[in-house]
């Protein structure tokens, strides 16, 4: 889906041509707030005002009548009490304001920002309100529509929105980072909502190499390079499929030759859980368990326009898991990369082998200075925390609070689970140095410690998106679906590295 153009200019509202001007408003806020309006303008919100019709409660929306010539629709939008408003609450009145702008035939679209220079922010917002706003907004403009014959009309959404002007801002919000971070969402769920027959690892890797910069150094690794490579964890998954197994490395260098941090994300293109086949309801969501690898891939293509002065290996394991003749069978036993051997409980538990063997492969060829993994691992972490927050474990404290940082700045939250050592006992296997599975009691947080096992010494943060990377009820900004989480999150992680805003060491524990 394409992104409209985003640009900032000095004319006041009643002057520019445009299709649809959005004004955001106060609960119960006098007309003077929008002083830029014109007096037009500001005659009929008075008596929208005055009426009732209207009073601005956070997530209201009005259409309102015009009778000057310009521009040809106002639509206000409720922003409730000022000293109530946040980030957050600005993506949702966006959110709302976009889903009364879906109903009109509109090719541009201003925003009259001057009221929204009063906000005093927060030390987490690091953007100016109108971005958060449009952040919203345009998060909920997204449409899937790649496999249908035709484009007939959509009912929901009639608006093919072209070009976004924002007015009378005192700090012109930075256009060029919303388009970038709009871009890289729409990437992932586009990826993530394609059928699986659409997209093999094979698809996925000519997907990320469309995706990325030339700035990017992308090397692709088929089935006969992965098993030269020794990892036989990842081989073990793949073995089940027809379709070859791809390993997708990306290289982004913007700060030179230090060390970089390696993000690994799990691509199951299609998850059957193998022999230890899922239950057929809801098993067509399973194009979804290539989520993780889908947000690397997006943010690859988000540090690369954005040009960030940072180091960044993206490292993509993608695989069908599939029963077959030559399938993974539970008992079975696979030599990771890194030399430990793997009993199979469950080939359903085959997103940490990929995972694990990817992690090793980043230490080997990279010696990153922390690794942090991210994927759709267990149905668990959807019991503990819904679809409300990512499932945080690590074994580096400031890594984790970098991270919880740029959850809260980007509403794409991560809650911290513990890895006690006990868990250990739950992966003793009797036969190979560690099984992929203990049972249902803790499977969330002993998942985390199994990959544990695979960062060694390495400062290493693992998140679980299995709850959060599909959604099964809309939400503000999200239809029900794929919501591309985890490429926000990452992205401004590495904007306050490139910021210089956090210390560079890490501290273990």
């Amino acid at each position: 889906m394409t992104i409209p153009s985003i640009a900032s200019r000095s004319l006041i509202a009643s002057k520019i041509q445009t299709d649809a001007l959005l004004l955001p408003m106060y609960e119960d806020a006098q007309v003077r707030s929008h002083p830029d309006c014109g007096q037009d303008i500001r005659k009929q919100l008075k008596s929208v005002l005055a009426s009732g019709d209207f009073s601005g409660r956070h997530g209201q929306t009005f259409l309102l009548p015009v009778h000057a010539s310009r521009p040809d629709r106002i639509l206000l939008v409720g922003l409730g009490k000022k000293n109530e408003v946040t980030a957050e609450r600005l993506r949702q009145a966006g959110a709302k304001a976009m889903q009364a702008l879906a109903q009109l035939k509109i090719a541009s679209l201003a925003v009259a920002g001057a009221v929204l220079n009063e906000l005093p922010g927060s030390p987490e917002e690091t953007e100016t309100p109108t971005f958060y706003l449009l952040e919203g907004a345009l998060l909920r403009r997204y449409r899937y529509r790649k496999q249908t014959t035709s484009d007939p009309e959509d009912s929901e959404n009639r608006c093919s929105l072209k070009s976004v002007v924002i007015l009378g801002e005192r700090v012109p919000t930075d256009a060029r980072l919303l388009s970038v971070v709009i871009e890289a969402n729409y990437l992932v769920r586009d990826l993530v909502l394609t059928p699986a027959n659409h997209l093999s690892p094979s698809d996925l890797a000519r997907a990320a190499k469309n995706a990325v910069g030339p700035d990017i150094r992308i090397r692709v690794l088929n089935r006969k390079a992965i098993a030269r490579e020794g990892m036989g964890a990842f081989l073990g998954v793949a073995q089940g499929s027809h379709a070859e197994p791809k390993l997708i490395v990306m290289e982004y260098r913007g700060a030179g030759n230090g060390a970089p941090v390696a993000v690994v994300g799990k691509a199951i293109t299609f998850d059957s859980g193998g022999i230890s086949l899922k239950p057929s309801e809801g098993m067509e969501k399973m194009k979804y368990d290539m989520a993780g690898g889908a947000a690397v891939i997006g943010l690859m293509q988000a540090l690369s326009r954005l040009k960030l002065k940072c180091n960044v290996v993206g490292i993509v394991p993608a695989t069908e898991n599939l029963p077959g003749g030559r399938a993974l069978r539970p008992g079975d036993v696979v030599t990771s990369l890194s030399g430990k051997t793997i009993e199979i409980i469950s080939t359903d538990a085959e997103g940490r082998l990929i995972v694990a063997d990817a992690m090793t492969y980043a230490r080997r060829h990279f010696s990153p200075a922390a690794i942090i993994d991210i994927a759709t691992l267990t149905g668990a972490c959807s019991i503990a925390l819904g679809q409300e927050a990512i499932a945080m474990m690590g074994n580096d404290s400031r890594l984790m609070q970098r991270l919880q940082r740029a959850g809260a700045a980007t509403y794409e939250r991560v809650w911290e689970m513990p890895l006690y050592d006990e868990l250990r006992e739950h992966l003793k296997s009797d036969v190979a140095d560690i099984k992929n599975a203990g049972g249902r009691k803790g499977s969330l947080v002993a998942a985390g410690y199994f990959l544990r096992e695979f960062a060694a010494d390495t400062p290493w943060v693992h998140l679980d998106i299995a709850g959060t990377a599909w959604i099964d009820r809309e939400k503000p900004y999200f239809a029900k679906g794929a919501t591309g989480i985890g490429v926000r999150l990452l992205l401004d992680f590495f904007r306050q590295e490139n910021a210089g805003k956090q210390d560079t060491k890490t501290k273990r524990t």
